[in-house]
């Protein structure tokens, strides 16, 4: 029986395959050895080729961090924000056995192509927890501090976590990111 997908159905596929191999690595042999989707099929959907495949899968990953992670930053009560925003990115990044692609592009000669959207990544996640520290009552400046640092935080456990192969180190790390978050809020 042949599966038929759709472009949805495809984009996650190939985030994946990007995460594990990186841009470079990541070619459409490898895509159609691993996901069983024909050349011919990947460029139907992506006419132009790995690098409209990349961009799709950013674009899928800034959707998710929009709805997920800004959109609830910049609208929702601030506190109950920042608390789902610890729980939505460990169970993102898989308790940090996942990597940030968009991180992982940043760091690669990959960052010239898109560095429009990993620039926009960061930030707007930075800018949206600003935002919310703010309405907790934070000085605009400590609250800057408090979300780059953060957001830097998060990438960095996620480096660390991989790099030792010790998940519990993004989960030790968020916990204490959180105190400090929660620590520069006032009222607390």
């Amino acid at each position: 029986m042949k599966t038929v997908y759709e472009r949805a159905d495809i984009v996650p596929l190939l985030g994946e395959i990007f995460r594990e191999l990186g841009y470079e690595g990541t070619t459409l042999s490898r895509i159609t050895e691993r996901t069983g989707i024909g050349k011919g099929s990947l460029y139907h959907f992506f006419p132009g080729g790995k690098e409209e495949m990349a961009a799709a899968v950013l674009a899928d990953v800034d959707g998710w961090f929009e709805t997920a992670i800004y959109e609830p930053l910049r609208q929702d009560d601030a506190r109950a924000a920042i608390e789902a925003m610890w729980i939505n990115v460990n169970d993102y990044f898989r308790s940090g056995s996942r990597i940030c692609l968009v991180g992982a592009f940043a760091l690669d000669e990959t960052r010239q192509r898109f560095s429009p959207a990993i620039r926009d990544y960061f930030v707007r996640w930075i800018d949206a927890l600003r935002l919310a520290l703010v309405r907790t009552g934070c000085s605009g400046e400590a609250a800057l501090a408090a979300a780059e640092e953060a957001v830097s935080g998060i990438q960095g456990a996620l480096v660390l976590s991989r790099a030792l192969d010790e998940r519990d180190i993004f989960g030790r790390t968020l916990n204490r990111l959180a105190e400090r978050l929660a620590a520069a809020q006032s009222g607390n």
